[in-house]
């Protein structure tokens, strides 16, 4: 990873680029409603959902927060023609994003051209409805080659985002997206992966301890506060010292 060259400079620089998944099959409707509530107190980007608690969710979620789903997930094995319908689905019920998983399997067996034809369909999709698509790798199966060519497919595509869940790939696909593709980590879990995703120059960071992170770097933003602030005033005493001494 490169060295951090910025951090975000408010609570809200991080917040408005995190994603809050709800997607364990545990989670119960209250589940989500009190995950909905989260994300409002937070001003979060994204709310991602399993497609059947969407009719729900808008209700729970108001405004100011994207209601997002996925579909076909986690694996994307379904056909083109499965997935086009559980996206348009999706966005009929409030989805203003959809995330979908490049079919790992076409991809290592080199059909590139069923991939781009595919996300041409879901982003036609998306972009008639106004919403974004994001495309989520399962990176632990993948070479740095399929990276690439999955990095330049989505990109020929139109497609939004790109995800991975392994912050190490994030330099590596930046070089390819060339500012055309916005880049996502996925499961981002401490404060340290949040901010190096976020240097990295991630658009998005997906992470399920979106409240814990926001509460650490709030904390430190208020530390180095004080810092400066002791800082400060420890510079005006030593001038305020050597402006004594030379008048005596």
């Amino acid at each position: 990873m490169p060295e951090l060259k910025h951090e975000p400079a408010t609570l809200e620089d991080l917040s408005k680029i995190m994603e809050l998944p709800l997607l364990a099959p545990e989670l119960t409707d209250e589940h989500v409603s009190a995950g909905c509530s989260l994300a409002k107190r937070y001003g979060l980007a994204v709310v991602i959902l399993r497609p059947s608690d969407l009719d729900s969710a808008e209700r729970w979620l108001g405004s100011g927060v994207a209601l997002g789903a996925v579909i076909d997930w986690p694996h994307g094995y379904s056909t083109t023609a499965v997935k086009q319908y559980a996206a348009r689905d999706a966005l009929r019920r409030g989805a203003k994003e959809i995330t979908v998983t490049m079919n790992t399997s076409k991809l290592v067996s080199r059909q590139f051209q069923y991939l781009e034809m595919e996300l041409l369909q879901l982003v036609e999709a998306c972009h008639e409805a106004r919403a974004l698509l994001a495309v989520n790798l399962e990176s632990e199966h993948l070479t740095e080659e399929h990276k690439i060519v999955a990095c330049r497919v989505a990109k020929r595509t139109g497609a939004d985002f790109l995800a991975t869940p392994d912050l190490r790939d994030i330099a590596l696909l930046a070089q390819y997206a060339q500012d055309r593709l916005q880049l996502k980590l996925r499961d981002a879990a401490t404060l340290e992966a949040a901010l190096e995703a976020y240097a990295a120059g991630c658009k998005r960071i997906e992470t399920p301890n979106a409240a814990e992170i926001l509460e650490a770097w709030k904390t430190r933003l208020a530390s180095g506060a004080d810092d400066r602030f002791v800082s400060s005033a420890s510079l005006g005493n030593t001038q305020a010292t050597k402006d004594d001494g030379l008048r005596h």
